[in-house]
């Protein structure tokens, strides 16, 4: 299908409709990731519904030194992007039409949350963010907004501005998408060099031996769990590769749910390995985290967490996240 290019709000409040409005936010470079959130808006809208792809990219997110000007910028190939996948109109408003009055003196704040992990490398970066999505949820007016988790911090944001702020749109949340090599799609991988996309790899690396060695651990509990609190409880760990656990398999089936220590250390030898490579991957954090809040968790933590990590190679930042579920202690 072909989705309608318009330009300011008006053009998007004249057109009707039968069912359920469904806004996928972009900054524009659209990519496979962003097309599968339009493939699920599609599906959330139905029909009758519509599905409105904005395209704007927020100076108010884009700190000093940051990538605003040479942002990739390809509008006739996102409405062509965006009509394959589903969308009925692609939404491109000007800075004069988002900001009429100029740079706005009156913003959201995104609290303390927003000053952790990314907001700590990027000051500043998610009051811009939020701002934005606040005046495009107030111009598309939709029934349901969905974004990616591959920006998790952002996602938890929005829902908590929403929440607090008695918006009433649904936030819908919508899987990483990657490549076959476990890159996370990005409109910024365009920027890396060959060699450059290798390294890069160490960040889907890194989160993939953080989510093994818990998924290990969580295996081995429930291994525990299963055989009676005798000789035969230790030689069934045992089979299974675990010799200092058989020595106390009661004390495993006590333990707390997985090791968040053991989680990061997997993960942090991936990028440790990666600071040798030609080129270097230049760490700025890793972190596992409570979705709530962003702060890290404790090793007796239980329930949802997000294993984060944000880097650059060369002069590209690239961010990715898998999340884990730390079980209830039996």
């Amino acid at each position: 299908m072909t989705a309608a290019l318009l330009r300011t709000a008006d053009e998007l409040y004249a057109r009707t409709r039968d069912g359920r409005r469904a806004v996928v936010m972009t900054m524009g470079a659209l990519h496979e990731g962003h097309a599968t959130l339009v493939r699920t808006a599609r599906e959330l809208a139905g029909p009758g519904g519509e599905v409105v792809v904005t395209v704007f990219v927020n100076p108010l997110q884009f700190g000093a030194g940051e990538d605003l000007d040479r942002y990739p910028r390809t509008l006739d190939a996102d409405v062509e992007i965006a009509g394959q996948a589903g969308a009925d109109v692609v939404f491109a408003p000007s800075v004069d039409e988002v900001y009429p009055g100029g740079e706005p003196q009156v913003r959201i704040s995104a609290g303390p949350m927003g000053e952790r992990l990314e907001g700590g490398s990027r000051p500043g970066h998610f009051d811009g963010m939020l701002t934005v999505v606040a005046k495009l949820l107030h111009l598309t007016r939709p029934d349901a907004a969905l974004f990616g988790q591959k920006d998790a911090q952002q996602l938890a944001l929005i829902r908590r501005m929403v929440r607090d702020l008695n918006f009433g749109t649904e936030i819908v949340a919508v899987p990483t998408v990657r490549e076959e090599d476990g890159l996370a799609l990005s409109s910024r991988n365009r920027y890396l060099s060959a060699r450059e996309r290798r390294t890069a790899l160490a960040l889907s690396q890194a989160l993939f031996a953080g989510r093994d060695r818990h998924a290990a651990q969580e295996a081995l509990r429930a291994r525990a769990r299963e055989v009676p609190a005798t000789h035969a409880r230790a030689e069934a760990l045992s089979a299974i590769g675990e010799s200092r656990a058989a020595a106390d398999a009661h004390a495993v089936a006590k333990a707390a749910p997985g090791n968040p220590a053991a989680v990061r250390a997997a993960a942090r030898q991936i990028l440790d390995e990666a600071l040798r490579l030609d080129p270097p991957l230049r760490l700025d954090y890793l972190a596992l985290v409570d979705p709530s809040d962003f702060t890290e968790i404790e090793d007796d933590f239980t329930g949802e967490a997000v294993l984060a990590v944000a880097a650059r190679v060369g002069t590209t930042r690239l961010i990715d996240n898998l999340p884990l579920t730390f079980g209830a202690a039996s």
